[in-house]
């Protein structure tokens, strides 16, 4: 009636539940799964920062359901070792990069242009790309970094694409933002381009990704009736050279967590899952300007639910990288 384990077997057993204790942790980490299986046969998909991570991922997978793939990447060397090695994988010989540098207002206008001079439609737009936490850094536009290419940068790519996202519709926009826009001060207008300003590289961060929360709701309230939705998204805690900054403001800390972070962070595939979701989901446009997190709809912060913040932020950023003639 008893159960019993003989001594000798205990280093065993200990090592069977602390197996299966991780294996349980890492699927509760790993969140939700895109299980649709539409084909993209025929579309065009645009992803920034596609050349690693989470937006690496993304490419491979709208590679594999045989989209037409722009990478939108810096690093050019970089990106086309990416894009081949998605061909490879794939077997889809569509994959191109075009140059997009989004801490430069010229870069992204260049390669606005080109796409629109060039390209025949545009059914995804994947506003991937990120940088997280970097040292107080002023872009060539005199811009603090984060802002620059977090937001301003999206939001000026996004209104001059949107010609092409119109034509091609049904369309969607997906603006990769994060949990960490429920730390950003509800006022977000404080786009200052003044070097002498306080600077916290975290609260920078929480207000980038802020705004991308709404401006994809204020994008989606402009848009209604175009078909063309909008929707942002927290991807999770991720394993990608995104957090490469928090470990040069820690260097401690970041040594600390290397071992830990390999159980409780996703892979780039996991973390890729409800950007998939928001971009492939049937019946989803009804949900437009909504947030989503672990392949589900999810309430955002209430500094993300303000529409009249969402508007004022829309004119400033308008304002800001010289658009007049927005959607």
């Amino acid at each position: 009636k008893n159960f019993h384990i003989p001594l000798v077997l205990w280093p065993h057993y200990m090592l069977v539940c602390v197996s299966a204790g991780v294996a349980v942790l890492r699927k509760w980490i790993a969140g939700g799964v895109c299980r649709c299986s539409v084909r993209l046969d025929g579309k065009t998909v645009v992803i920034t920062g596609a050349n690693t991570g989470i937006g690496k991922e993304t490419s491979r997978e709208m590679a594999r359901r045989g989209a037409r793939v722009v990478m939108a990447c810096r690093d050019l060397t970089r990106a086309e070792s990416a894009a081949e090695e998605i061909r490879e994988a794939t077997g889809n010989g569509n994959v191109v990069i075009r140059h997009l540098d989004l801490a430069s207002l010229h870069s992204v206008r260049q390669f606005a242009k080109d796409y629109v001079d060039s390209e025949d439609r545009l059914d995804i737009l994947i506003n991937n790309a990120g940088v997280m936490m970097c040292p107080k850094w002023l872009t060539e536009d005199g811009f603090e970094t984060q802002l620059a290419v977090n937001h301003l940068g999206h939001f000026l790519l996004t209104n001059l694409l949107l010609p092409k996202l119109k034509s091609s519709a049904p369309s969607r926009v997906v603006n990769v933002s994060s949990i960490a826009h429920r730390g950003g001060m509800t006022v977000v207008l404080t786009l200052t381009t003044c070097s002498s300003a306080p600077y916290s590289s975290l609260e920078s961060y929480q207000q980038s990704k802020l705004a991308n929360v709404l401006f994809s709701r204020e994008l989606a309230r402009k848009l209604r009736g175009t078909g063309v939705s909008s929707f942002s998204l927290h991807p999770g805690v991720i394993r990608t050279e995104l957090g490469r900054h928090v470990q040069g403001w820690f260097p401690l800390l970041g040594a600390l967590l290397s071992l830990p972070s390999l159980l409780l962070m996703k892979t780039p595939i996991q973390g890729c899952q409800t950007t998939l979701y928001c971009a492939l989901t049937p019946g989803l446009d009804q949900k437009t300007g909504s947030y989503f997190s672990d392949c589900a709809e999810k309430e955002a912060a209430p500094e993300g639910r303000d529409d009249a913040v969402a508007k004022r932020l829309w004119d400033e950023s308008a304002r800001l990288v010289g658009l007049k003639d927005t959607c």
